[in-house]
């Protein structure tokens, strides 16, 4: 068999990336990613274009094999590195090992595009807004490409003969001890156009043969799948974090008469907005839907990621925000009026001494 590995990931490094004003990346004029049209997508279907570039492969090798890379730049604050190895074996289980990238020269492809993410977020600088202050931390996934099933023409009837070591080589287990319900569970997600292409998403890995060889689109759509996840859990870490800090920061004891600051007040309405546009802008940046393969293809992923489950939990902490912000401003207001009401019974009050003495 013959094919090669992709791995993805999709770093969160800002709330947003003017693109526009992008001239370069690590050195090199980018340049709008895009896929061939056919069968897998409509013609008039408006397509999301990120930035890319193609730099040289890596210095080093993974098992004798050149890697190949490629880095995407989406205007919601995401750099994407994929990088690609060719691969030739002769069964699933020699591709076991791949799920661990190291390179002949003991760096890890993880490390690597670490690296890469940084060089390019430094390079961008300025035009990052909001920039990311949590640990580079990649939303990384693994996909095994093969374009060759030795001479095997339907490739679905390859799936059905050798069901538990697809199952075995996608959840990193030997097959033999793989549950019927296990394999059953790994295989649910299945898309398929011809008999010559088919796709199996997994939680950690994704398996894609296509005998014509072209599989960039099928990879465009798990890489949109993947960063969203990597969006969705970084917004919901930040929403617990500030959702902590508002709360204790308005249960902090204040000077009698002062109210409630007006700077937490603010911030937590600044920070309710931009949650709000960066769900809009991430739920958005897809248009994938209808019965279309590629589509398929993407609501399947969006499954397997529970990306429906985290945006619900993003969702609840935002309904959690703004009742806060509700509290907060209520509170304020109440204050206020109490400051009113006191300085309207001191007028009144010096008034009447002023009557009295008068008199």
């Amino acid at each position: 068999m013959k094919g090669e590995v992709v791995y993805l990931y999709a770093f969160d490094v800002a709330n947003e990336i003017i693109t526009s004003r992008v001239q370069e990346i690590l050195s090199e004029k980018p340049f709008p990613f895009e896929i061939r049209m056919d069968r897998t997508l409509p013609k008039d279907m408006p397509l999301y274009k990120p930035l890319a570039i193609a730099p040289n492969p890596l210095a080093g090798t993974l098992h004798g094999q050149p890697v190949k890379l490629l880095i995407r730049v989406y205007d919601v604050g995401v750099v994407t590195v994929m990088m690609r190895v060719g691969v030739e074996v002769k069964t699933l289980e020699e591709l076991m090992p791949l799920h661990h990238p190291v390179l002949d020269d003991a760096r890890t492809l993880d490390g690597i595009a670490r690296n890469l993410c940084q060089q390019v977020a430094d390079g961008l600088g300025d035009l990052m807004i909001g920039r990311s202050n949590f640990e580079m931390i990649p939303e990384a996934y693994t996909v095994f490409c093969l374009s060759d099933l030795d001479g095997q023409r339907d490739v679905n009837l390859w799936l059905r003969e050798n069901r538990r070591a697809v199952a075995g080589l996608l959840s990193e287990t030997a097959p033999e001890r793989l549950s019927e319900a296990q394999v059953v569970e790994i295989l649910r997600i299945q898309r398929s156009f011809e008999n010559t292409d088919l796709v199996v998403v997994d939680w950690d890995a994704a398996l894609v043969a296509d005998l014509d060889g072209y599989v960039d689109d099928i990879l465009y759509a798990l890489e949109l799948a993947n960063l969203q996840l990597e969006e969705l859990r970084v917004m919901d870490r930040r929403l617990d974090e500030y959702l902590d800090r508002a709360y204790k920061d308005i249960e902090r004891p204040r000077v009698p008469f002062i109210g409630l600051a007006s700077i937490p007040l603010r911030n937590l309405r600044r920070f309710r907005m931009d949650v709000t546009k960066l769900t809009d802008e991430i739920t958005h940046i897809t248009k994938f839907f209808g019965d279309w393969h590629l589509a398929r293809v993407y609501l399947g992923a969006r499954e397997r990621f529970y990306l429906e489950q985290w945006r619900a939990s993003v969702e609840q902490r935002l309904a959690q925000l703004d009742k806060l912000y509700s509290v907060a401003h209520t509170e304020a207001n109440e204050q206020r009026m109490l400051i009113l009401e006191i300085i309207v019974v001191v007028f009144f009050a010096l008034d009447l001494w002023l009557l009295i003495r008068g008199k």
